[in-house]
C-alpha cells in the first residue's frame, strides 16, 4: 500500500497559555491517499482550517503525529517544510492571494521559476489555458473578476503538478454559479493530475462531489 499523502494521528492544537488556552484540535485523525478526494465539512470555528494548516505543515501540532508526503512534519524546519510543499503541495484559499503587480501569467510562472522549473512560462501558459484563461494572460488581478482570479489561483496551485491539492473554502467569495464552476474545475484538475484532493467546506453540495466526506466535531474528525 502506498504511503498516505496526509497522515494525521491524534493531532492536537492548542493556542495560548493558562486560563487563556484554547484547544482547537482534540485528537483529530485523517488519512488521504493518492488519487483520493475528501471533503471536510463542519461549522465555522470547528477547526477545519486549523486541521488543513497542520496537515500542510503551516501550523505545528502541539500533540499527536502529522506526516505529509511521507515526511514527519515535526522533524522538518521551516525551510524544509517550504521545500516539501513547493515540490508536492498545491494550496487554494478563499482569498486568492495573487500579487497585484504581476499579470495572470506571471502569478503562475514566478513560483515555478523559484522552484527551478526550466519551462515555467510555457507551463504557466498551458495551465491558464486549461482553466479557460488563455485570453487573459497579460491581465492584472484588478482587471479580472473574482471567478477569474480564483481560476488563476487554481492554475498556480496545479501548475507544479503537485501530488496533493488542499483547498480551504475555495468558493467562499464567489457567487453560486461561479462557485459551482470553480469546484468543477478544481476536481477536474486534481483528477487530470492524479492528485489527492482535500476540500474544506461547509457546503454539502460541494462535499457530494468528493469520494469521501468527513465532518469536524469538537476538534475531531468523524466519518
Amino acid at each position: 500500500m502506498t504511503e498516505p499523502l496526509i497522515d494525521l494521528s491524534g493531532v492536537r492544537l492548542s493556542l495560548g497559555e493558562g486560563e487563556a488556552r484554547v484547544d482547537i484540535l482534540n485528537g483529530a485523525s485523517l488519512r488521504l491517499l493518492a488519487g483520493e478526494s475528501v471533503a471536510l465539512l463542519g461549522p465555522s470555528g470547528s477547526g477545519k482550517s486549523s486541521l488543513l494548516a497542520v496537515a500542510a505543515g503551516l501550523e505545528r501540532a502541539t500533540g499527536g503525529k502529522a506526516r505529509l508526503l511521507g515526511s514527519d512534519t515535526a522533524a522538518l524546519d521551516e525551510d524544509q517544510l517550504a521545500r516539501l510543499r513547493g515540490r508536492g503541495v498545491g494550496i487554494v484559499l478563499q482569498s486568492f492571494h495573487l500579487l497585484p503587480t504581476m499579470t495572470a501569467l506571471e502569478n503562475v510562472a514566478v513560483p515555478l521559476e523559484l522552484a527551478g522549473a526550466g519551462d515555467a512560462m510555457q507551463r504557466a501558459r498551458s495551465e491558464l489555458e486549461a482553466v479557460g484563461l488563455g485570453h487573459r494572460l497579460t491581465h492584472y488581478p484588478a482587471q479580472l473578476s473574482g471567478g477569474e482570479q480564483q481560476r488563476v489561483a487554481i492554475a498556480r496551485a496545479t501548475a507544479p503538478r503537485p501530488q496533493l491539492l488542499l483547498a480551504d473554502e475555495p468558493t467562499g467569495n464567489l457567487d453560486a454559479t461561479t462557485g459551482a464552476a470553480i469546484i468543477d474545475l478544481l476536481f477536474d484538475r486534481a483528477s487530470a493530475a492524479g492528485a489527492g484532493l482535500l476540500v474544506i467546506t461547509h457546503d454539502p453540495a460541494i462535499a457530494a462531489r468528493a469520494g469521501r466526506t468527513l465532518r469536524m466535531v469538537d476538534g475531531q474528525v468523524a466519518e
